[in-house]
């Protein structure tokens, strides 16, 4: 089993909280600091995650920093997190959470971690971890072509391609999608 990691501020109601939940049930270990090695999963990391990425998961485990999107996004840009060595973005996913269903690249910290998983490899563990929450399954069914096709990508241009597919793109204005989404979503974090 993979280790997962919460970095948590608890802005969330604990009631809703996917980060809090996982820790509860068992398939997460709440943390202060970034455990060393592990991938961090930032939404302004430099990186993409990718399935190269799966020894180190193995190894390392997975931390997540469970903030709120509307009071607590600015600690996502902080040193620590952005420096981390290990710090890795998601590519584009849509979310299927209660509170922001629909919208791209918010993803609730469950998503989060199931997506990592399953783009690394451990398809059994993201589907465990999803099917714990009521629309858990929701999240896999908006993006199961997206994740199907991270999950076998060998470049972050194979990712590039996947978005432009997923978006209806051609080729060409592929280069430099993954910058723009995250501008994209810089702009949408408020």
């Amino acid at each position: 089993m993979v280790k997962i990691y919460v970095i948590g501020y608890r802005e969330d109601d604990p009631k809703k909280c996917t980060a809090e939940k996982m820790v509860r049930m068992g398939f997460a270990k709440r943390v202060s600091r970034i455990p060393s090695g592990c991938i961090v999963l930032n939404p302004f990391a430099d990186k993409v995650l990718l399935p190269k990425d799966r020894e180190l998961v193995a190894l390392k485990g997975v931390a997540v920093i469970d903030v709120s999107w509307k009071h607590g996004i600015d600690k996502l840009r902080e040193k620590r997190f952005l420096r981390a060595v290990n710090a890795r973005l998601l590519p584009l996913l849509i979310a299927a959470n209660p509170i922001n269903y629909g919208k791209p690249f918010k993803l609730s910290s469950v998503e989060a971690v199931a997506a990592a998983l399953f783009i690394t490899g451990f398809k059994d563990e993201a589907l465990r971890i999803l099917s714990a929450f009521k629309w858990g399954m929701q999240f896999f069914n908006l993006n199961k072509d997206l994740l199907e096709r991270y999950s076998k990508a060998e470049s972050e241009n194979d990712i590039e391609q996947t978005i432009c597919w997923y978006l209806g793109e051609p080729s060409h204005k592929c280069v430099g999608i993954i910058e723009k989404l995250k501008k994209l979503a810089e702009a949408t974090d408020e």
